[in-house]
């Protein structure tokens, strides 16, 4: 393992009351200077910001609207967590920096290698990147599920060998983790049907909870990334998952063959398509097989959206349900006009192309 991503949660970082927790902060930059230490890179992406605001702030929210608090608490929140963080590996002599980003940042390509560039520059000297979404001028439309996918994104745009999910549970459980008969599920290969497992109920100060983990993990570990999901409050749970590797956990084991950068890109920006195309049994046929294989124009049966040359669009089959994500190769007007034909380019090239 050479470069990891830690997600550390609002839960892992807060007291009940929403004030930050100090001493779990410390532990955990401790931690992560051990792992610098050994050789490991690490980049964070910390939750935090808006519960320290709220604590710092203390004021009535019923005043405000959900968007301004989030812009309030976050915009005095975040000065205060990067402050902590800051303080705390200084004492171990290593710099951070602060990266903040919004959801529309990696939809164009363009901004998605700028904001990997930066991140990599900061790796190269030794710095640690310390990532969360800039909540000050999100809107509730663009803004990350939480930062759970925040964290995927990261990973996958920095070619992580391992994801690590911190959260205030060992991992995912065979039943609800209240019951004592419970147990953490510790490997999930591919294709393993965890619908009983999984409860939709949200953390206390986080947006997301672990449907969320669960399907963010999936689609990583789907890209060749490890994904570890773990208990941010036990000691030293850093050390124990990445060099004991005894922590009870749950691992996502990931495919063995990792998929090109471009790939990983399109796979995260489903929510950046500008329009659908609709393929036949014969065309997905071929999409499922052992070889590579393009959109050709003989096997559209459909196409809704306006789009344009480049554009991000879904992949859809005659039933209706999504099956991939793809550049475009032509505009919208271009595909209706070839479609159903022999004749004509790809629309979205196999390069461009990632299948769920």
């Amino acid at each position: 393992m050479k470069r990891i991503v830690i997600k550390v949660g609002s839960n892992v970082l807060t007291r009940q009351d929403g004030t930050l927790d100090v001493t779990r902060m410390s532990a955990l930059v401790d931690q992560i200077a051990q792992l610098r230490h050994v050789g490991m890179e690490v980049i964070l992406v910390s939750s935090g910001a808006v519960a320290s605001g709220r604590s710092e702030l203390k004021l009535s929210e019923h005043h405000l609207d959900t968007t301004s608090q989030r812009q309030l608490f976050s915009a005095v929140g975040q000065a205060k967590l990067i402050n902590r963080y800051y303080e705390l590996f200084r004492d171990h002599g290593i710099a951070v920096g602060q990266v903040l980003t919004m959801k529309e940042n990696f939809g164009t390509r363009r901004h998605y290698l700028n904001q990997k560039n930066c991140m990599t520059v900061m790796l190269e000297h030794g710095v640690i990147p310390i990532v969360n979404e800039n909540d000050t001028i999100s809107v509730t439309e663009l803004m990350f599920t939480d930062n759970d996918e925040l964290s995927g994104l990261i990973a996958s745009m920095m070619d992580a060998d391992v994801l690590v999910i911190l959260s205030n549970i060992d991992g995912i459980y065979n039943g609800s983790p209240a019951d004592p008969c419970s147990q953490v599920i510790l490997e999930i290969r591919q294709k393993m049907d965890l619908t009983n497992y999984i409860q939709a109920s949200k953390s206390s100060f986080g947006r997301g909870g672990m449907l969320t983990k669960t399907n963010i993990a999936r689609k990583v570990a789907d890209e060749g990334i490890e994904v570890i999901i773990a208990n941010g409050k036990r000691d030293d749970i850093l050390l124990h998952l990445l060099l004991d590797k005894d922590a009870v956990c749950t691992r996502f084991i990931p495919k063995s063959k990792p998929i090109s950068g471009v790939k990983k890109w399109i796979a995260h920006s489903e929510g950046f398509a500008k329009g659908d195309i609709t393929i036949d049994a014969k065309a997905l046929e071929a999409l499922r097989g052992d070889k590579a294989v393009s959109i050709l124009p003989i096997g559209i049966t459909g196409v809704s959206g306006d789009f344009e040359k480049d554009d991000i669009i879904r992949i859809i089959d005659a039933e209706g349900n999504q099956i991939g994500v793809g550049k475009a190769n032509c505009t919208s007007v271009q595909v209706k006009a070839a479609m159903g034909k022999h004749a004509g380019r790809p629309v979205v090239h196999y390069d461009y192309l990632y299948m769920e």
